[in-house]
């Protein structure tokens, strides 16, 4: 059976001295059967987030409908104005005029899919988030200077404080810390 948390710790958080070390132990641990566990780093890892398993989001998909959206309004708006509510004939030019419309369709398509991206990210990120318990880890300020942690969280299945401890140190971790909510 697995030895739970102690006193309800959050996980055991690695330090990392090179990126190359966090992405080495992230798959050893993915690998190891571990699946709850966020990494931690100063600048982006390529494949780092498939290395702890990350699931890949719907924003793409998301991002492309707000656009759809946008370019739709803008289209539909100037459609509404030009050709029903305020038809006004200039020059003998048809009243629906397609390459007309591009500017403005273009540019709200681009508008709303920022803004739903923007939108996507900040509840998918579960923003704000003032505290998490990674925080108080001492070593931790670190994390957006120069050094890379690896936390695998007390609530995985595989997680037992002391075989987990001896794992992390087994990777090439510098320093274990337990991670206290």
């Amino acid at each position: 059976m697995n030895d739970p948390a102690p006193a309800g710790a959050h996980g055991l958080m690695a330090e990392f001295e090179r990126p190359e070390d966090l992405l080495a132990a992230a798959k050893k641990a993915y690998a190891e059967g571990y699946r709850r566990m966020d990494a931690y780093s100063p600048l982006p890892i390529h494949g780092l987030a498939a290395a702890i398993g990350f699931p890949r989001t719907n924003l793409p998909i998301a991002t492309f409908l707000c656009g759809l959206l946008g370019g739709l309004c803008g289209y539909g708006l100037q459609y509404w104005v030009h050709v029903i509510d305020y038809p006004i004939n200039i020059g003998g030019r048809p009243m629906h005029s397609g390459p007309m419309f591009i500017p403005v369709t273009f540019e709200l398509t681009i508008l709303f899919a920022a803004i739903g991206t923007v939108v996507g990210l900040i509840l998918l990120n579960r923003l704000p988030q003032p505290h998490h318990p990674v925080f108080n880890v001492p070593a931790f300020e670190r994390a957006s200077q120069d050094r890379f942690f690896l936390c695998i969280e007390s609530e995985d299945d595989r997680y037992d404080a002391g075989s987990t401890r001896t794992f992390l140190e087994g990777v090439g971790a510098v320093e274990v810390s337990e991670v206290q909510p």
